[in-house]
């Protein structure tokens, strides 16, 4: 069975991982938990409850305007962020709204503008990008979009869909944590919340209004009173590109496995260890204990999920779907004339093959 196994997976060779799943690698802390030491705001809102940085608006300590927690030791330019929030109405509306500012402009006391990923305990904003102080709204939820400058003024395009909102909202929890990835490189911004892509944007406004660094900040909202806590805040510095790359430029270089499950089935480690992926333009190279393999491959990068069709060298197609975020890569592909998977998962019986993979070190 082991070999078979094995044999069903190596059949099809393009395989990944979505951000809630990729290796910490190259990420720092930024927040040390137990007090806001390298942040700075308003006293009466911010503070550390229960080893999270927390902002509380009340009655007596309203907002009075949006303001922010600041991250003091410096700027971001291009990076992937990762952080959990949780987020509480203290108010018989409903009423709770937050966001994380970065690349922005600090207007002095506690108060920025920018790129803001935006979170609420509401049912619309969650993910989207939203410029504080400035354009407003560059993606609603679900939508990828390029946003230029036409004529002097600010134009949002939409170019294609991650999926319904309704369907990434379901995928939300209330006031409970949830998990943030927020990716700035070059200009190109995508938010995730729980591994779910919600908003992908490419930035082509002149005039210095696609900004490309500034600095990183956590909202407290005005209005009724709230509570947003935030927690394992870490980032990690990624090189920049001057526009954004395709998937394809994306898959280039070398991969290792790091979990693979065929019919529901998990290959082991030992069988892991010994596969090693190249991707060079759109063919694959795989080597394995049972001597090397390859194929090529085409993608489609429109849809929720992304689309991928995978050609072996002995001739068998093989569709997938797929996802790529920073170091890691995750794909669930059919074997044996199985339909194409409608989600990153393998169980028995099905033919088909989950796999995620990180980014070998250059």
């Amino acid at each position: 069975m082991k070999k078979t196994l094995l044999s069903l997976v190596i059949a099809c060779a393009l395989n990944q991982t979505m951000p809630t799943l990729a290796v910490e690698e190259g990420f720092k802390s930024i927040f040390n938990g137990k007090d806001l030491a390298g942040w700075a705001g308003r006293p009466q809102h911010w503070s550390v409850e229960d080893d999270a940085i927390t902002g509380r608006t009340t009655k007596a300590h309203p907002a009075q305007g949006n303001n922010f927690l600041i991250w003091t030791n410096g700027t971001v330019s291009d990076f992937e962020l990762r952080l959990s929030y949780k987020i509480v109405p203290n108010n018989d509306k409903g009423f709770a709204n937050s966001g994380i500012q970065y690349r922005s402009k600090d207007f002095d006391n506690f108060v920025v503008g920018g790129y803001q990923a935006d979170f609420e305990a509401g049912q619309t904003y969650s993910g989207i990008l939203y410029e504080e102080r400035m354009d407003g709204i560059l993606a609603q939820r679900g939508q990828k979009t390029t946003v230029k400058t036409v004529e002097g003024k600010t134009k949002v395009e939409v170019v294609g869909s991650l999926g319904k909102s309704e369907d990434i909202q379901a995928k939300i929890k209330d006031k409970d944590w949830n998990d943030y990835v927020v990716i700035a490189q070059g200009n190109h911004l995508q938010h995730f919340i729980n591994g779910v892509p919600t908003v992908d944007v490419i930035d082509e406004r002149t005039g210095g209004k696609a900004a490309k660094e500034g600095v990183l900040a956590l909202q407290l909202h005005a209005g009724d009173p709230m509570t947003v806590q935030f927690k394992n805040i870490r980032i990690k510095t990624l090189s920049g590109n001057a526009a954004a790359k395709s998937d394809v430029d994306l898959l280039q270089g070398d991969w290792a496995p790091v979990e693979m499950v065929a019919n529901g089935e998990k290959v082991s480690d030992d069988d892991l260890a010994n596969i090693k992926l190249k991707i060079k333009g759109n063919e694959y190279f795989l080597e394995t204990k049972d001597g090397p393999r390859q194929g090529s491959f085409r993608i489609t990068e429109r849809g929720n999920p992304k689309s991928m069709d995978v050609t072996t060298q002995g001739g068998d197609e093989l569709p997938a779907i797929y996802e790529i975020s920073g170091d890691t890569f995750k794909a669930c592909y059919a074997v044996n004339g199985a339909a194409r998977p409608t989600e990153f998962k393998s169980s028995a019986g099905s033919d088909h093959v989950l796999a995620i993979y990180k980014r070998k070190a250059q």
